[in-house]
């Protein structure tokens, strides 16, 4: 099994579904945790989870969207090993010609400028730490081609596949390996609430990605790779 003590990792959406999950797999391979979201209840909650070790998992209120608010987030910490992002959101939208920017705005902020801010900031942490380390950012299929009356969510997954392809470039002379993952449909009680006619046989479990995102988090062989998932059996 990966033993990851003495590493820390910052997992964002970390009382989700998705994030609860990851948190979990980090949790049982040693690692410390830093766990991010806008709901401390539910943060506390997977605390007690876990194992309840306040001296290993620390919860954070954070606004994501707000410079100010990531960088006292992190001068609240020592060194950082790694990032799991997976906050993000999905809107249908209207035509483009329709040239509403409601939800155009919201979802290049959610999907596109969160990742390019905090990604930016915990990699100038980790520059500024001399860790060499790797940033995972849950990303989308969606980001391969736009959609009927999903420009703008479309777009914003491809723009954040740009920046992380990106900052893998920019960072690999300082040992900082970035890579994304895309994965079919998420096997989650929201998503079988809102698709009860699909069968969830090929979805992806909160669980198989928690495990692809420790392989991405311990191979340093790779890096600037986009990883589509689909489910296992």
């Amino acid at each position: 099994m990966t033993n990851l003590t003495d590493k820390t990792f910052l997992i964002t959406g970390a009382s989700g579904n998705v994030g609860r999950a990851i948190a979990h797999t980090f949790a049982k391979a040693g690692a410390k945790l830093a766990l991010v979201d806008v709901n401390t209840d539910a943060l506390n909650t997977l605390i007690a989870e876990i194992d309840g070790d306040s001296s290993r998992y620390r919860a954070f209120n954070v606004d994501l969207g707000n410079p100010e608010a990531i960088d006292t987030l992190l001068a609240d910490m020592g060194a950082i090993d790694g990032l799991v992002h997976t906050v993000g959101g999905f809107a249908m939208g209207d035509p483009v010609h329709a040239t509403k920017l409601d939800v155009f705005d919201r979802m290049m902020t959610l999907n596109a400028r969160i990742v390019y801010l905090l990604a930016g900031k915990v990699a100038s942490h980790m520059i500024a730490k001399g860790v060499k380390g790797s940033i995972s950012i849950m990303l989308a299929r969606s980001g391969g081609k736009g959609a009927k009356n999903q420009a703008a969510y479309t777009a914003s997954k491809a723009a954040a596949t740009r920046i992380m392809e990106s900052m893998a470039l920019e960072l690999k002379e300082h040992g900082i390996r970035v890579n994304g993952v895309s994965p079919s449909i998420i096997d989650t009680p929201q998503n079988r609430s809102s698709m009860p006619n699909t069968p969830p046989d090929n979805w992806v479990s909160p669980a198989q990605i928690g495990d692809l995102m420790m392989f991405l988090a311990t191979n340093d062989a790779m890096t600037g790779a986009n990883i589509e998932i689909s489910a296992w059996s």
